[in-house]
């Protein structure tokens, strides 16, 4: 083998599952078809349980260090969730998807690990024990596993012929970063009697201090073919229609057509080979779902490819890869769907969508509605499925951020270990023989007994009952 994890797609995705594997002590080749990284800002914001899993690999205070990165309020449909910057402990911010790919790829390179570029995947074959992945430059490289990061249009999933059901595009919305004069700090989403609109996102500063936005024009004559480039005037066209002569165009500095079709693989796991990111959905940008959810998958699956390479992983753990994500990647893109009917993103004026969003809207006035969507936005509520769900409110959820007096658990969990909180000190016996994969903390603290993932997941809790937990997610006692 030339190394024990191939991962095609050095995006987001990629270079969070990279990281997983370094951390694991995996050996990891990192490749993409682009001769340079993007300079493009892409996604714009990182989520909740995102900020969460990158303060439990010690990555977010370098990474907010960046530059500035503003805490941003939510919303649900262009609706504003007032209530949702405060409903978390690391609230949503923004941060563009050019700054995490710089920031993965300065780390990654200082533990070692660089991306071979102008590598253009153009075949795999799986054997028994591995993959051979062959290049358009003529490299091949044979891997014990292979992950596929390469976004939408994935070579991988098209050379497994993997099934991607769902709904194709059938119109495009304009999305752009840009620099704008005359623009209300405190607007968000904007609407005509017509059906016209236009949302509004901060991306930071520049290096000479000036505020960059991101800005989402859509509504009647926007739709255009997704490869029809986007043009100055096209911008300044879309922001008189909306804003008339109050909003001006200084800079224009990148803009793409995005489809609305929303589709999803129907197995993340095919042998040998996983998908993960936009490579097994793609859905449109709202809500700041699309990184955040590739980067989630990566998190997820890191680990488990880890236990797999070095001989623990229990049964079946790999396919709890698609048992687990497959759901909440279903979720993603029905709330997207949801979003994108109430926005009328069209600019169809449907009475009947009009009245829906204005019952929603008063709706989401609630604070109790308004904490469900910040949970269903953020990621936080994602339960995975797994023994004691039924049972137990804390198992199958992230772990919560208690302090234990020495640490918090966030800094216990960048050991890349599992973690058993045994309060009571009662648990020695039982989890000693897998103490080479598990880390016992939390005696004396005023906590509860759980037993949480190297990805931060609850996956017992209570009294009774831990060997089975044990087996279960970290194999055969060592």
């Amino acid at each position: 083998m030339d190394t024990d994890v191939l991962i095609v797609g050095a995006g987001p995705t990629g270079m969070t599952l990279a990281n997983e594997l370094l951390m694991a002590g995996v050996s990891t080749v990192l490749v993409d078809k682009l001769s340079q990284r993007s300079d493009l800002s892409k996604a714009g914001g990182v989520q909740s349980r995102t900020l969460e899993a990158l303060d439990q690999r010690g990555l977010l205070k370098p990474l907010l260090a960046t530059g500035d990165h503003p805490v941003t309020t939510g919303h649900f449909a262009g609706i504003p969730l007032p209530l949702h910057s405060n409903r978390h402990r690391l609230p949503w911010r923004s941060v563009p998807q050019v700054v995490i790919e710089g920031f993965f790829e300065q780390h990654l390179a200082a533990h070692g690990l660089h991306a071979r570029r102008d590598h253009e995947l153009v075949g795999i074959a799986q054997h028994d024990d591995g993959v051979t992945a062959t290049f358009a430059n003529g490299a091949t490289l044979r891997s014990r596993y292979l992950v596929a990061a390469d976004g939408a249009h994935s070579t991988v999933r098209t050379l497994l012929r993997a099934g991607f059901p769902g709904q194709p595009g059938t119109a495009t919305i304009t999305a752009a970063d840009v620099r704008l004069s005359g623009v209300d700090p405190s607007t968000s989403h904007t609407w005509t009697e017509d059906g016209h609109w236009a949302a509004l996102f901060p991306l930071g500063t520049d290096p000479q201090g000036r505020q960059l936005r991101r800005l989402v024009l859509g509504g009647p004559g926007q739709s255009l073919p997704r490869e029809t480039p986007v043009t100055e005037n096209d911008i300044r066209h879309g922001l008189s229609t909306v804003f008339g002569t109050r909003v001006h165009l200084l800079e224009l500095r990148y803009a793409r057509r995005i489809t609305n079709a929303s589709r999803q693989v129907e197995q993340y796991r095919h042998g040998r080979v996983f998908l993960a990111g936009d490579a097994a959905h793609v859905h449109l940008p709202l809500g700041a779902q699309g990184m955040n959810t590739g980067m989630q998958d990566a998190l997820n699956l890191g680990w488990k490819l880890g236990a797999a390479v070095h001989g623990w992983a229990p049964k079946n753990l790999l396919d709890t890869y698609h048992a687990e994500r497959h759901p909440a990647g279903a979720a993603v893109l029905r709330n997207v769907r949801a979003q994108s009917l109430l926005m009328d993103w069209a600019g169809t004026r449907d009475p009947d969508v009009l009245a829906a969003r204005e019952i929603f809207t008063g709706m989401a006035q609630l604070p109790d509605v308004q904490h469900h969507l910040a949970d269903l936005m953020s990621g936080m509520a994602i339960r995975y499925p797994m023994p004691g769900t039924e049972t137990h409110p804390l198992v199958g959820r992230p772990a919560p951020d208690l302090d234990l007096g020495p640490a918090r658990v966030h800094e216990l969990l960048r050991s890349g270990h599992g973690i058993l909180l045994d309060p009571a000190d009662t648990f020695a016996r039982v989890a000693g023989p897998w103490s080479d994969r598990v880390d016992r903390a939390g005696q004396g603290a005023d906590a509860e007994p759980m037993l949480i993932r190297p990805d931060g997941y609850v996956c017992w809790a209570g009294a009774d009952d831990l060997e089975p937990a044990l087996d279960r997610w970290f194999g055969e006692p060592g």
